[in-house]
């Protein structure tokens, strides 16, 4: 009977280990998929910011410098609050999970805010300011992080749905059964 069950197991899955062990750990952690996409958002922004900065120097716009401001620092500590969300053995931190809602909206509607400075200035009648290359970088670059933001929070409203399913993804190992000889433990000598 055990030989069946082992035979079993082995049909379910196959490949190498390092995927049995990626997948391993995402049946344990499945929030860190949305982990890694405000990862990769933070990083977009942070790598481009250097156009950011020469935008607002350029432009300078009402408000614009708080808003690059407040996009960097509520990226990196919702980043860092993200990390209090969900602690091991223990249910989700629910005041950081809104904390992490609230820093991220905040980082959109600043983004979007931004933007909006970005299309006034080009398209004002008195004085617009002249179209530069690192000026498009950086309004494509906010569409890119926000568009990175949204994914990432609409993969922290729907964990439950795909952590359950990571659940029902088999990744255990078929080991070949080997008939044990019984131990008598008897008090003879």
């Amino acid at each position: 009977m055990s030989t069946e069950k082992s035979a079993k197991t082995m049909k379910t899955f196959k490949g190498p280990e390092f995927i049995r062990k990626f997948l391993v750990s995402l049946k344990r952690r499945p929030h860190n998929i949305a982990f890694v996409v405000f990862i990769i958002a933070f990083l977009i922004y942070a790598l481009n910011l250097t156009h950011i900065s020469h935008t607002t120097s350029r432009i300078n716009g009402p408000g614009m410098g708080i808003f690059g401001f407040v996009t960097m620092l509520a990226s990196f500590l919702s980043l860092a609050c993200y990390l209090n969300i969900f602690p091991k053995r223990k249910p989700v931190n629910k005041p950081m999970l809104i904390l992490f809602f609230a820093m991220n909206v905040a980082v959109i509607i600043c983004d979007y805010a931004y933007q909006g400075a970005i299309a006034e200035a080009l398209n004002r009648e008195v004085n617009p300011i002249n179209y530069e290359d690192y000026i498009g970088r950086a309004f494509n670059m906010l569409n890119v992080h926000m568009i990175f933001l949204v994914i990432g929070l609409v993969l922290v409203i729907l964990l439950p749905v795909y952590g359950r399913l990571f659940k029902k993804i088999n990744t255990s190992i078929a080991v070949e059964s080997s008939e044990m000889a019984e131990i008598e433990l008897s008090g003879d000598e």
